[in-house]
């Protein structure tokens, strides 16, 4: 909870002001919860601990109610109402990402402080995004024509798969890739596999002589003849050039989720549609791309938005071409 004081204080002129309030907050919350300065001077804030889910909505209004009783019975009516007081409720998972941005600013604070202090940095990112996208559209067209012909003439359907997918702050977006499964297909196989994977419930899947998990079904019967192809060389990928150059991804960072995957995800999971744009290509793409076991996905994707540098990106893009033609985890 947020407690804007500063019109308060303004109009009391006093220090008593500050410890009336304080006061206030004390007899309308518990001893465990926790109160203290969000911004100096300005903003008060309590965490209240153990926030049972159950009627949240319910307890939310009663809590409300009985702090501004509180504001109004130490201060009186005319100055309870300077402050205006908000509930920011941790973790926002319970709201549905199609509906809008998923995080709320007011609980990530670091973030914020973090990109205002890398803003040049950002900006010479979404450049590169931008120059580098035009390029590869332009240097790739020839590819995308050969891919399109290929789609259409094996397989009925549209040669574009469109997809919804969480983008950074939870904010939606219309996912791009070459269509490499037959049209109508059912995607509950890839749903349940991908919460079972997720939750660590999968078992080891046999792969010649090595016993591994992977992140993608290796023998998915909806995948074409051509899509196949397309998986194993990840050219499959490439109208998210298009993702890329609208702002939607970058060319490199963490891989955007589908929404039912982010209804799965533990609440540290989270901080990777966080932290980062999405991108193309990221460090876990290059370190072993679907072998790897999801909690160490998540963990190299924080890693790369904890230690993010102009010559990251570079290295991981040098790298991407590697990961592509050696096949290696992609399926």
């Amino acid at each position: 909870m947020l407690v804007h004081v500063e019109g308060i204080l303004q109009a009391k002129k006093n220090q008593r002001a500050l410890s009336e309030i304080v006061s206030a907050l004390c007899c309308s919350t518990r001893e465990t919860d926790l109160v203290g300065w969000y911004h100096q001077g300005t903003v008060l804030g309590v965490i209240f601990t153990d926030f049972p889910d159950e009627n949240r909505n319910t307890l939310l209004k009663l809590t409300r109610a009985k702090v501004i009783a509180s504001l109004r019975a130490n201060l009186g009516p005319k100055q309870a109402e300077q402050g205006h007081v908000s509930f920011h409720v941790f973790p926002e998972i319970s709201d549905k990402p199609s509906l809008g941005k998923l995080a709320d600013a007011k609980l990530y604070p670091d973030l914020s402080n973090r990109d205002e202090a890398r803003k040049f940095a950002r900006w010479v990112k979404r450049t590169i995004d931008i120059l580098g996208s035009i390029v590869a559209l332009s240097l790739c067209s020839p590819v995308f024509v050969m891919i399109s012909l290929a789609i259409k003439l094996t397989s009925k359907g549209p040669i574009l798969f469109r997809q919804e997918r969480v983008g950074q702050n939870g904010l939606p977006f219309t996912f791009l890739k070459f269509r490499s499964m037959k049209s109508g297909s059912d995607p509950r196989i890839h749903r349940e596999y991908v919460k079972r994977f997720i939750a660590g419930e999968m078992d080891l899947a046999q792969n010649g002589d090595n016993q591994s998990l992977v992140y993608k079904i290796q023998e998915d019967p909806r995948v074409t003849r051509v899509g196949k192809f397309l998986r194993k060389t990840s050219l499959d990928e490439l109208p998210q050039l298009f993702n890329v150059l609208r702002g939607d991804m970058s060319l490199v960072g963490p891989r955007p989720p589908i929404p039912y995957e982010l209804e799965a995800y533990q609440i540290w999971h989270r901080r990777r549609v966080l932290e980062v744009k999405p991108g193309i290509t990221g460090l876990w793409q290059v370190n072993g791309r679907s072998r790897l076991e999801f909690d160490d996905m998540v963990r190299l994707d924080l890693q790369y938005a904890k230690t993010w540098s102009f010559w990251l990106d570079i290295k991981i893009l040098l790298q991407t071409p590697r990961a592509i033609f050696s096949g290696e985890g992609a399926y």
